[in-house]
């Protein structure tokens, strides 16, 4: 593996390549940063360069402005940056997981000419959704208890919302790999930032329907078996159906990615002809 740094408008990004060959750029969700991949990225570094990332304000990419804003827009042009880095000649794959798909939605529909394709796992977009208000609802909800009871009651609160009525939260592993223990540290020093400012911002995001539609030929929208009617899930869903194209169905639910890590990068390999 080796890594880098790129310097962009607001922002250092810390990134990290494997392999060689046609670029195959992995955007993180969530808290994450760019170790959410390291489970699938050396199976995905056969004939690829593969890369991923700190995304601005997580874990080694920081901002100038630790208080800036944060939009959707910035976030996929920073994308399209490491794209022209490592890419400057032919358009790269794209791979993008919860908030990470959604960066991946606006940057196929901003920089289309940047991109072969794009696989976008479950990308709460919610205000595509026809009942959109109650999520809504639910964001507001989510960040009054933040202001009002802190941190952890808020990422439950936000959890229990995200999750199918009536089910329990998943049970967590007593003991973690070191590997595993460093990168769950990362994940909770950026969960201030994620659930204070990405959250609010990227689940208020509206995607540009028509011209994700009249760009489907180069976008595969994805969801978790285990996850079918849980919100995230929803909107690929609707977008798949509108679109009339198929909905493919990774193993694991939300978090497959790192539940089945196996099992995603196989799916992965064939949905983007690694095979």
């Amino acid at each position: 593996m080796i890594t880098g740094n790129l310097r962009v408008d607001g922002a250092t990004l810390h990134y990290e390549t494997r392999g060689g060959g046609p670029l195959l750029l992995l955007i993180p969700g969530g808290a994450g940063d760019a170790a959410s991949y390291d489970g699938i990225a050396d199976a995905l570094a056969d004939g690829r360069t593969v890369a991923s990332y700190d995304p601005r304000g997580m874990s080694r990419s920081p901002l100038d402005d630790p208080d800036a804003a944060q939009d959707v827009a910035r976030h996929a042009d920073d994308a399209a940056r490491l794209i022209d880095l490592l890419s400057p000649d032919a358009p790269a794959d794209v791979v993008g997981c919860s908030s990470g798909a959604i960066v991946a939605l606006h940057l196929l529909t901003a920089r289309p000419d940047r991109v072969r394709r794009v696989v976008a796992h479950e990308p709460p977009v919610v205000e595509v959704l026809p009942d959109a208000a109650e999520h809504r609802a639910l964001l507001a909800r989510v960040q009054e208890t933040f202001r009002r009871d802190g941190l952890m009651p808020a990422v439950m609160e936000f959890a229990a919302g995200l999750r199918r009525p009536g089910d329990e939260a998943p049970e967590l592993p007593a003991e973690l790999p070191p590997q595993a223990a460093a990168r769950a540290q990362r994940t909770m020093a950026n969960m201030p930032y994620f659930l204070g400012r990405i959250v609010p911002s990227f689940m208020a995001y509206t995607p540009d329907v028509d011209r994700l539609a009249a760009l489907s030929g180069q976008l595969v929208l994805a969801g978790g078996v285990d996850s079918r009617g849980e919100l995230p899930y929803r909107p690929a869903a609707f977008l798949a159906e509108r679109f009339g194209t198929e909905l493919v169905q990774f193993p694991g639910g939300h978090t497959g990615l790192s539940s089945h890590p196996a099992e995603f990068a196989a799916v992965l390999r064939k949905v983007l002809d690694l095979d």
